[in-house]
């Protein structure tokens, strides 16, 4: 239903702009205007993924370029994304990248200085459902 895909659209947008705040199931729930269990069926039909993943998928973009950046720990990084457990960060983050949040950090990323913002998000963004080291998107 159309008025359901634009209340998905409302929780979405507010993952995607709010991430680094607790957010949940009953909270997005409310954005979108559902129950819980109908918001989180719903979703997933939308999006395939469930909205934890999908919100968990926006705090590893923003911690990679945090982490590229180099003058916080991945500590401070976990926090600063709106993750509360490092454990649970680093095993997301490694899940989803390939690597753990230090061996991330302490790479080489000089050569990706030049790349301008929207093409390094592209093959920057972390791969969903334990596909890491997959090839990025072809640019041609």
């Amino acid at each position: 239903m159309l008025e359901d895909l634009v209340r998905l659209r409302r929780a979405r947008d507010t993952m995607d702009r709010d991430y680094a705040k607790p957010l949940d199931v009953p909270e997005l729930a409310r954005v979108a205007l559902m129950s819980p269990g109908h918001f989180s069926r719903s979703f997933r039909a939308a999006y395939g993924e469930t909205p934890y993943s999908y919100l968990m998928t926006r705090r590893i973009e923003r911690a990679k370029a945090l982490l590229r950046r180099g003058d916080l720990s991945v500590t401070e990084v976990c926090f600063e994304v709106g993750c509360t457990s490092l454990g649970s960060f680093s095993s997301r983050f490694t899940e989803l990248v390939g690597e753990s949040p230090s061996a991330y950090r302490a790479r080489d990323h000089s050569g990706s200085a030049a790349v301008p913002a929207c093409v390094a998000k592209v093959y920057s963004r972390p791969v969903r459902n334990g596909e890491a080291g997959g090839r990025p998107p072809s640019l041609s």
